[in-house]
């Protein structure tokens, strides 16, 4: 006789969480852990260490639950404790080397010449690779969409070295693009002149 599980509702799983029930609490974590581990892994590099942020994360959110007010999303909710509990190990395990002066890009990319053959996993080696204030100003600002204000505050720096971080990362991210565009250009013109 096959046993079926109940799933259970989000206000199931909150009360259920509330009481401390495993099966609510191990639903919740089989419900959330993908999404919040491939938001672990933008910010921490090493998988192994990304998966104790997450579960340092989710003791978070079961101690926590109930602060939740049900103001908005519950996974919205989840995410920011996670996005805080990577910010949190990045400080404790990295040097954060933020630059302050603001300056204008000075590259711009023609976006008409790039390929559409990038793929999404190939966009997240290239954000992955960005120097680490870059990488987490535009994590935080472009992917997760915190303010330069909400950045600033959570990483104690100025909202202009915010700003700068991320109009840097924008530079650095457009000249891989090119770069990439290119290479795949010459293997393109390659294969072309071998057949």
């Amino acid at each position: 006789m096959a046993l079926t599980l109940h799933r259970l509702s989000e206000e199931e799983l909150l009360a259920g969480c509330l009481n401390n029930n495993r099966a609510a609490q191990q639903q919740l974590y089989a419900t959330y852990s993908g999404k919040m581990y491939a938001l672990c892994c933008r910010y921490v590099k090493n998988s192994m260490e990304a998966e104790d942020v997450l579960v340092t994360a989710f003791t978070k959110v079961f101690d926590k639950i109930d602060t939740f007010k049900k103001e908005g999303s519950f996974e919205g909710w989840i995410r920011r404790i996670v996005v805080n509990e990577a910010l949190t190990w990045i400080r404790k395990n990295r040097s954060l080397y933020l630059e302050t002066d603001l300056e204008k890009a000075d590259f711009e990319l023609d976006y008409d010449r790039l390929s559409d053959h990038l793929e999404t996993e190939d966009l997240l080696k290239m954000i992955q690779g960005l120097p680490t204030g870059y990488q987490l100003v535009f994590n935080l600002y472009a992917i997760d969409g915190y303010s330069h204000k909400e950045i600033a505050e959570q990483l104690n720096i100025s909202e202009n070295t915010s700003k700068s971080q991320l109009s840097r990362a924008r530079v650095y991210l457009q000249k891989v693009l090119a770069q990439h565009d290119w290479d795949a250009n010459q293997t393109l013109q390659s294969d072309e002149a071998t057949t």
